[in-house]
């Protein structure tokens, strides 16, 4: 039976942990720019003393999906989307460099260029200032100018570059803050091969209605594995009820 026990208690404990990284792509679903999270299930044999025969279930990440999302046009100058692979440098609120693709960029009142989520953008030299101006325009090659405040279109000037990397994925790591970072923790080189697309943003990748449907198979699931250990138990009771008898 406890073989029977064991099996069953662990596959419920990491089926709720499935439905939790589930869960959280289903909330970001309509995030810009978000990866899903991948998890998958496998099992391990017990270590240590005991039958070699016991094994349990675990569900772990695998990484996230790399595929890009849909883009979307919004017509505003500081929403960008980076066609293809690549990845927009931000300084992280540890104060290391991350990867996002998150493209729905913003000015605060001091002139920092922000990601919507506060992070600051990296330029060539670090973060990038962008002085008070009458229009601005993002390249391609993620290049900001600009023509300042009282001035005419002939006086635009180049006041940064966005740094855009290209690292494999297989060599990044998502972070609790959701930005990405190299694996090994150094910072990724910039890539003249990452190019931008000005007035658009890059929608989620999650798979809604995927995800529902799991959603659903996940609570099924777990629903089983709880029934496996009342019958478990039932079935302990009455060997020890035979028993007793005998």
């Amino acid at each position: 039976m406890d073989r029977m026990l064991y099996v069953a208690m662990s596959g419920a404990t990491e089926t709720l942990k499935a439905q939790t990284a589930n869960n959280h792509n289903l909330a970001n679903a309509s995030t810009t720019g978000f990866r899903a999270d991948l998890a998958a299930f496998q099992s391990q044999s017990v270590k240590g003393a005991g039958y070699g025969t016991r094994a349990y279930a675990t569900n772990s990440s695998v990484g996230f999906d790399a595929t890009s999302g849909a883009m979307q046009s919004t017509g505003r100058d500081l929403d960008v989307a980076i066609q293809g692979s690549g990845y927009i440098a931000v300084q992280g609120r540890d104060g290391r460099e991350a990867y996002t693709r998150a493209g729905n960029l913003r000015v605060d009142p001091t002139g920092q260029l922000m990601t919507a989520a506060g992070l600051q953008v990296m330029g060539d030299a670090g973060p990038i200032s962008v002085p008070p101006n009458a229009s601005l325009l993002v390249g391609t090659d993620g290049t900001i100018s600009i023509v300042p405040q009282g001035q005419g279109p002939e006086t635009r000037s180049v006041v940064g570059r966005i740094k855009l990397v290209d690292p494999p994925t297989s060599q990044l790591v998502r972070s609790d803050a959701g930005v990405f970072r190299l694996k090994d923790g150094t910072d990724a080189p910039a890539s003249a091969s990452v190019h931008l697309g000005s007035g658009m943003l890059e929608s989620s990748n999650v798979n809604l209605a995927d995800t529902m449907v799991n959603m659903i198979e996940l609570a099924r699931r777990y629903d089983l594995q709880v029934k496996a250990m009342r019958t478990a138990e039932d079935n302990g009771a009455a060997s020890a009820q035979l028993l007793k008898n005998g």
